[in-house]
Formats: structure tokens, sequence, C-alpha cells
């Protein structure tokens, strides 16, 4: 499939690297990108096209500045003081973002700078979320009196605490990448030059490992918050049992018990 605003590649190796593409305006979302982001990751899902990786980034100096509000809904709807400025969530970033949420692999989002607003609620959809050190992290919803959106105070308080979440919000404050990481809302940072290269490090390496494994981990953790504890150790058990049919759970005991490094196929 074609696309103006986002770039698709899915390699041989699996891995797949899904990029924001409008760096004019710091790959700040339109409605024909999240149209196309939401496109590009169900190429993502079919298992047809291979990939057992998903990169998230970002074109040029940003990642993503949060909504492009002179050429988005809300941006049109509010101006023209259209009582509804959340529709356009409903009609396209939510089915985007449930899509990131319930794929079957490890998503890893490599934050090449600015992730504001509902890009930096796209930045925490990461299972494994990089940032080169010069990026920072920005709730700018208040600054044009909206309130966070793109799941973002599900993800907050659940990764930093209600603390440190109200203030990011109400304050509206940059968090720059190093920060980030010592609150433990990011998971690595390296120097610029090098963020590509050791995205591209990590994403060969979860691409190679057992896929479906993968999957049922993210699921896991992502039911974990609404699930008892009865009920998540009911979803573990039901997992693990999927998991011990696996082609790869096979091969990596195997491979254990050979006392060599197991080789997965993702099946």
């Amino acid at each position: 499939m074609t696309y103006e605003r986002v770039k698709l590649e899915i390699e041989g190796n699996g891995v797949a690297t899904l990029t924001l593409a409008h760096p004019e305006v710091l790959n700040a979302v339109s409605l024909q990108m999240i149209t196309e982001l939401s496109q590009a990751v169900s190429e993502v899902e079919n298992p047809a096209n291979g990939a057992r990786c998903l990169v998230l980034t970002g074109e040029g100096r940003g990642f993503c500045a949060g909504a492009n509000l002179t050429d988005d809904a809300r941006g049109e709807r509010m101006s023209n003081n259209y009582p509804d400025a959340g529709a356009v969530l409903d009609s396209h970033y939510h089915p985007f973002l449930k899509k990131l949420k319930d794929l079957d692999v490890p998503v890893i989002t490599s934050v090449n700078g600015v992730a504001a607003g509902v890009g930096m609620s796209f930045a925490l959809m990461g299972d494994l979320v990089l940032a080169a050190r010069s990026a920072y992290f920005l709730q700018a919803f208040k600054r044009i009196g909206l309130v966070p959106d793109g799941g973002s105070t599900y993800i907050l308080p659940r990764l930093i605490g209600l603390a440190r979440s109200m203030e990011l919000s109400m304050l509206a404050e940059k968090l720059p990448a190093e920060a980030a990481l010592e609150w433990g809302l990011i998971n690595r940072v390296y120097d610029d030059d090098q963020l590509a290269d050791k995205t591209r490090e990590l994403a060969v390496e979860l691409a190679s490992g057992p896929t479906k494994t993968y999957g049922l981990i993210r699921k896991l953790y992502w039911s974990s918050a609404a699930n008892n504890y009865e009920a998540q150790l009911d979803m573990e058990r039901r997992s693990q049992a999927v998991a011990g049919r696996s082609s790869d759970s096979k091969e990596g005991i195997k491979a254990f018990v050979e006392k060599r490094p197991a080789k997965f196929t993702g099946q």
C-alpha cells in the first residue's frame, strides 16, 4: 500500500519500521496521517507480511509534536465552536491505538525528538521505549484548553504514579529524556547518533525471538491492571498452556537441554 504521511518497511528478518513522515511540522498528526497509521498497523498485523517486531519512530527532528490543529478535525471543530472536540478520537485515534495495543508482536517506540500531546501518548505505547538524549516529553494539552488523551491518563499513572502524572498534565513542562528514564517512564536513553542503530539491534533481537510468546506477554500485562490477583493467575495459566504448545517453546526447551542457543521461528 502507498502512503503519503507515513512510511512502512517490513524487512525479511521480520523487523517492521513504521515512520511518521511529515517532518516539516515535526510529524504532527493530521487526519490523513492517523488514517494511514491505522492502515499500516493492519499490514503489520497480517501474518502473511512476516512482521515479528514493530518499530514506531519519526522522520527528521521530531517523533511527533501532537495533533496538527491546522489540519485536524479537532482544530477545525474548535475554531467553528463545534461542541464535540473528542469525536475524532472515536473515529480515528482510538482505532489506531487499539490496533497497536492488540498486536501480537512486540512494539518498540524510538523517540528521536519531541513527543508532545498525543505524540507522547503514541510514544508510551511501546513495550520498550527508547529515546534520543535530546528528546523530551510534553503533556501539552492544557496549553490549548484540552485534557490529555490517546490513553495517557491510563498509562501515565501506572508508569510513574498519580503525583507525577498530575504534574506533567497540569504544568505542561518539558520532561527531558534523562529525567523520563529516571522516573521510570521510558526504558533506555542513547546519544542521538546512536539511537537508530541501538533501536535496530533490539528490534532484530526481538524479531528473532518467540513471537507467540511475546504476543501472550503483551496481552497479560495489558490485562493485569483490570484483573484481580486470582483472575491474573488464571490468565497466566491459560496463556502458559498456549505458549507450551508452540513450536518455539519446544525448541527453547530442547536448546536449553542441549546447551545451545535456541533458533525460534515465531511459531
